[in-house]
């Protein structure tokens, strides 16, 4: 398939996916009890003259397939919306908050690549002591769910050491990266030890190999071996869990980004959520599926590279 196409393909399938999941996410959020009528006008409530100009105002009494389809052309027209809660336009508020969110996503992605591939790689060639220790700690960090690690990391680091603040996402550089290094750390220890597990056992299939046994007995440098014949026939499935993986850590970027009171995505679809602010959830679930898409497509050009032989867009 050549690039072109595939990206026609690509293309198509993620309007199709959008346009399934903002249906499905507007269905329930249509169908959930409460209006965010309580947010706008407050716990008291407010005159029935007030509560008819804001239900007129956002159209909260159209029906569910008039509101839908009106809000999916003013998408096409590059109009998020406009946030009853906070009101201010939606693209604005995401503009603002994702930016903490792409650095953390991508300091745990670093994290769960360097940690979980050397991890796994040593595991499966040293063995012994070394292997059991490995999958011990995977297993360890597998069962522990992650806002337990945060608040375990904030007890240790930051208020026993004092050597990372507890909360807040810095102003910007290297006081950022000081901010958000115990989040990432929490956001990727499950996903670094799962990847870990899954490169020790791709190492350790790949070192069986007819093709590796006879670089070994040619007698190749033991590093020539492990660095062209057993690591790089590895790297498909693996790349395919550091994909998947990274994919997954906006969506866990939700509980982390609670724990450290990150002003990022995940910080505020749940509060969108809980305020039933329909514009607002409906945008940051788009944009984290517009992410699994790409990240998803990236990795299925990743694979032409690492082994010539899968075509692009191949189902095989």
């Amino acid at each position: 398939m050549s690039l072109g196409a595939y990206l026609a393909r690509r293309t198509g399938g993620l309007l199709l996916v959008l346009l399934v999941t903002s249906f499905l996410v507007f269905g329930l959020l249509y169908l959930a009890p409460g209006s965010p009528l309580a947010f706008i006008l407050g716990p008291r409530g407010g005159t029935p003259e007030q509560i008819a100009a804001v239900t007129a105002q956002y159209h909260l009494n159209d029906p569910f397939f008039v509101r839908y389809v009106a809000w999916l052309g003013d998408l096409l027209r590059g109009d998020l919306g406009y946030s009853i809660v906070y009101r201010q336009d939606v693209s604005d508020l995401i503009a603002g908050r994702v930016g903490t969110t792409l650095a953390l996503v991508s300091m745990a992605a670093l994290i769960i690549a360097v940690v979980g591939i050397s991890a796994g790689t040593l595991a499966a060639l040293r063995g012994g002591w070394t292997d059991q220790l490995t999958s011990s700690i995977a297993a360890i960090g597998l069962s522990t769910p992650s806002f337990v690690i945060g608040v375990a990391l904030i007890s240790v680091f930051a208020v026993g050491l004092g050597w990372f603040p507890t909360f807040g996402s810095g102003s910007g550089g290297l006081d950022t990266l000081v901010h958000l290094a115990l989040p990432a750390l929490a956001l990727s220890v499950a996903s670094a030890a799962y990847l870990a597990r899954i490169t020790r056992a791709s190492v350790l299939e790949e070192r069986g190999r007819e093709h590796v046994q006879t670089a070994t007995v040619r007698g190749l440098a033991p590093g020539y071996i492990v660095r062209h014949h057993v690591l790089r026939n590895s790297l498909v499935p693996i790349v395919t869990v550091l994909g998947l993986t990274i994919a997954t850590l906006i969506a866990g970027a939700v509980v982390v980004e609670n724990v450290f009171a990150l002003d990022g995505l995940g910080s505020l679809l749940v509060r969108a959520i809980l305020q039933r602010d329909f514009a607002v959830v409906q945008a940051v679930i788009l944009v984290l599926v517009v992410a699994f898409v790409l990240v998803n497509a990236v990795v299925d050009v990743l694979y032409t590279f690492i082994d010539p032989r899968i075509a692009l867009g191949s189902r095989k």
